[in-house]
């Protein structure tokens, strides 16, 4: 492709955009603009404080033989890939195969759209678009397999991940709604 993307280079895997930024509504007001992203900016961008971090960053940098940089990280990597189609095989063995054949911590696992966006709105070190399946694969948010992918900090079990509200428990219905805000004026 002109861009370079390729399904048979996890590296080089196809991206989209965080589309939207509420994960936490009941209902998906796809006519509010504060429900979406502001697409004018990269997502490490969205945060104002965070933003001033990743300046602050190349103000004070003073390594001689590496350049200034804003992001240690790429918005696209092999395990980024792996990070969101962890449930989905053959994903989840190269997943294993990445992580030494464990799974990551429960924490770092993908295993909610809300802290997901959160951690790309907070980390420093998270700066992570999606990948199109978030808006086709509905399979890829099931655990069907039953992989123990242990417990968070909180004590609670990674297992199916947790939709947002708005979605009411059906990942078909997250999809769509998904896949309706593309339509948007907004985007």
């Amino acid at each position: 492709t002109l861009a370079g993307r390729t399904y048979n280079d996890l590296s080089q895997y196809p991206i989209f955009p965080w589309v939207l930024a509420d994960y936490d509504s009941e209902h998906l007001d796809l006519s509010n603009p504060a429900t979406f992203r502001d697409l004018s900016k990269p997502v490490g961008a969205q945060n104002p404080r965070r933003l001033e971090i990743f300046k602050e960053r190349v103000r004070g940098w003073e390594d001689p033989e590496i350049p200034a940089f804003h992001y240690g990280s790429h918005y696209s990597t092999a395990g980024y890939t792996l990070f969101w189609l962890l449930r989905t095989e053959p994903f989840t063995s190269l997943f294993l195969s990445l992580q030494g054949g464990a799974f990551d911590h429960a924490n770092r696992t993908f295993y909610s759209m809300k802290m997901a966006w959160q951690n790309c709105l907070e980390s420093t070190s998270d700066v992570k678009e999606l990948i199109p399946e978030l808006f086709y694969l509905p399979e890829m948010f099931v655990n069907a397999n039953r992989y123990e992918l242990g417990r968070t900090e909180d004590g609670e079990r990674v297992d199916d991940l947790i939709l947002p509200p708005w979605a009411n428990g059906s990942a078909d219905e997250f999809m769509r709604l998904n896949r309706q805000a593309l339509e948007c004026d907004y985007v």
